[in-house]
């Protein structure tokens, strides 16, 4: 990632503190849990430390830790039964789900060897997880629980608690980077135009506005010959250069790739939307002609960049990045009606890490619908699981998901230079047409290979917005 960010997650464990003068063992046993637990969580993040919880007084003093730290979850091991107190002031001034994590130590029960101080130490589970989620939910809180087991490993458990780490680090990329909205989205596509200010309160995104002029002089002040002929090379070694590729070739577009790295790093931007509609003459027409690639380059250290000035669509293609490691601008292209498939995809910037193969880089003489002419990319996605998501928006400007999964198959494509699919769905092509369109998304949508509706729904209960879940 060109900008880095790292979720914080609060992590704490609790316990009935009546137990602990009963049963001497249980001190250190479920310190050792704790400890264990905590190395389980990935390196990704950043772990705001609440401790072993035994009181009330102790589940404030965690909840005063989250709070100055700004976390974006909360992760609560149940050691044992507790009662509720030794969680609710941990979270109660919080907006952020809390994930029960129910982890019994032992895979079953030595019957006629266990006694009380075993039981609630190593076996004691599902007993607590109900009554948290009673109170939680009492507290209008956003919750989830996590069923285990430790002896043995679980790679389901823990699958699923990386997976809230990485939906986590959706929200802390949204609110510590910007957004760069370069122009104005193009003229007409009322379904992608949106408020700044209601994005920042609801997303937590802040846009930075950038016009055309300021852009054609970026490249300016880039006179490292050694970083721009590792960057041209950089670019020859992502795509097959119609005609043939060469440094000299690519040098002018090198030059500005650079320029825009040092910019996104200065502006502290992970995503960016733009669209020109000027004459293409000159510098500007310089810089138009080779923006796809250059941000497709951008795309590739975790940049989504969209087109069309599409903030939503940037926001999906991030979302993607961030949770499934792809995001390919994407939209409804055609139905094959005979294969019962629908052809998806997009002219413009795309993701390399989604591509099988080696992208295409080719020349048209003008960019279909828009001014000018230059480079095209055609990225080739994966065959297989695929998955989709739209962000959206409901007459009071509330943001929704909408998400599918399909099945990328292999047969003919478009070959003028756009990236494109061949995706069937379980509903068929027409249902889901009909479907996915009833949901009202925006025209566009970003695509990601493999199967993620699970970790889109846990983004989703982190930002406190709907999915509309159109086919699996």
């Amino acid at each position: 990632m060109l900008v880095e960010t790292k979720a914080r997650i609060g992590v704490f464990a609790i316990a009935l503190g009546a137990y602990l003068p009963q049963f001497p063992s249980l001190a250190p046993e479920f310190e050792g849990q704790y400890e264990d637990f905590k190395k389980t969580l990935p390196d990704t993040v950043e772990t705001i430390d609440g401790g072993v919880v035994t009181t009330k007084e102790q589940a404030m003093e965690a909840g005063d830790k989250f709070r100055a730290a700004d976390v974006d979850l909360v992760i609560l091991q149940l050691l044992t039964y507790a009662t509720s107190y030794n969680m609710l002031p941990a979270v109660r001034d919080l907006d952020v789900p809390v994930v029960l994590v129910n982890l019994q130590k032992r895979r079953a029960p030595d019957y006629p060897n266990t006694d009380t101080a075993t039981w609630l130490g190593e076996l004691y589970a599902c007993g607590a997880v109900g009554e948290m989620a009673a109170d939680l939910e009492r507290a209008g809180k956003r919750y989830a629980a996590v069923t285990g087991v430790v002896e043995g490993g679980d790679p389901e458990a823990r699958a699923e608690i990386e997976e809230w780490c990485r939906a986590a680090q959706v929200r802390r990329r949204f609110r510590d980077t910007n957004l760069a909205q370069i122009g104005r989205p193009y003229p007409g596509m009322m379904d992608l135009y949106i408020d700044e200010t209601n994005l920042y309160h609801r997303m937590f995104l802040y846009t930075k506005q950038f016009d055309w002029e300021k852009m054609w002089a970026i490249a300016d002040g880039i006179a490292g010959e050694a970083a721009i002929r590792q960057k041209a090379q950089d670019i020859l070694d992502t795509f097959d250069v119609e005609g043939g590729g060469t440094i000299e070739k690519v040098w002018e577009m090198a030059k500005y790739v650079v320029a825009f790295e040092r910019w996104v790093k200065d502006e502290h931007i992970a995503l960016i939307a733009s669209h020109y509609d000027g004459f293409a003459q000159g510098r500007a027409g310089v810089l138009d002609s080779m923006l796809i690639p250059a941000f497709s380059m951008l795309i590739k250290q975790g940049v989504a960049c969209a087109v069309e000035g599409d903030v939503k669509v940037a926001m999906a293609m991030s979302i993607l990045k961030t949770i499934a490691g792809t995001g390919q601008l994407s939209e409804m292209y055609s139905i094959d009606f005979n294969e019962d498939l629908c052809i998806i995809g997009h002219s413009g910037s795309g993701d390399a890490d989604i591509s099988y193969k080696k992208p295409a880089m080719k020349v048209v003489d003008v960019f279909h619908g828009k001014t000018g002419g230059g480079y095209l990319t055609q990225f080739y996605p994966r065959l297989g699981p695929v998955t989709y998501l739209a962000v959206t928006q409901d007459r009071d400007g509330r943001f929704k998901f909408v998400a599918a999964e399909g099945v990328n198959e292999d047969g003919p494509i478009f070959n003028f230079g756009d990236t494109n699919m061949r995706t069937r769905f379980a509903c068929g092509a027409r249902k889901f047409c009909n479907r996915w369109s009833g949901a009202g998304p925006t025209h566009h949508m970003a695509a990601a290979s493999g199967r993620h509706i699970e970790a889109i729904l846990k983004v989703a209960k982190i930002f406190n917005v709907p999915v509309d879940v159109i086919t699996r």
